[in-house]
């Protein structure tokens, strides 16, 4: 049996999260990408740092975070009369922390591929910096662009631990496609998390599919 209410939830967050990331890691990677400045390094750490910790210690670690009695959390709870654990608001700002590094790393790497004497030239050609962000610079990181949108939907749709931690597996609220897998497979309903697990791989599939088919349909008109 398909449970469509956590497929939804899914395609909502994986939606949501790449709404905010993307802007985010184009302003990101080109900051990391162009500014040299002290400590660097110490922030390309601290975007990378989700992808070596385990999911459920960051999970750990968020869940703590959100809780009424951090900071966080009750500022949180002060301003919109509401907490952060077990809500979809929880698991859109965890699923954010989680994929920082898939967002904004390719776009990084992108902006570090254009040659700085073109940028020299646009503004030698009268361009401002925010005109040569639009005309120069994003065209040429797209491919960038297209990367980090595909990756961040993909590892979304595909996250358990942290979204389990922070918002565990309440129906309709925060019990996504993968956590209705899992427990599909705890209850021994073989056929349910087969079905279920052959529509996510589909749709990570098709997006990433489409997402690398633009990139490189744009290679060849541009190439």
């Amino acid at each position: 049996m398909m449970d469509w209410a956590a497929l939804s939830i899914s395609l909502r967050l994986a939606v949501l999260t790449c709404l905010i990331l993307l802007p985010l890691g184009i302003w990101a990677g080109r900051a990391l990408a162009y500014a040299r400045f002290k400590g660097r390094g110490f922030f390309e750490a601290l975007v990378a740092l989700p992808l070596v910790l385990p999911p459920t210690v960051l999970g750990f670690y968020l869940l703590t975070a959100f809780s009424r009695d951090a900071p966080f959390g009750a500022f949180w709870a002060s301003v919109f009369g509401s907490g952060l654990n077990f809500t979809f608001t929880g698991i859109l700002l965890a699923s954010l922390v989680a994929n920082l590094p898939f967002a904004i790393q390719p776009i990084q790497r992108a902006f570090e591929s254009i040659p700085a004497n073109l940028r020299e030239a646009a503004w030698c050609s009268g361009l401002s910096p925010w005109q040569t962000l639009w005309r120069i610079e994003l065209p040429l990181v797209w491919p960038g662009v297209l990367s980090a949108f595909a990756l961040t939907f993909a590892h979304t749709l595909g996250e358990f631990g942290v979204v389990l931690m922070v918002g565990g597996a309440i129906d309709a609220e925060t019990r996504t496609l993968a956590i209705a897998i899992y427990d599909r497979m705890q209850a021994f309903d073989e056929a349910a998390a087969a079905l279920m697990s052959a529509v996510l791989l589909s749709v990570s599939f098709i997006t990433i599919g489409v997402v690398y088919g633009l990139a490189g349909r744009r290679r060849r008109v541009h190439g």
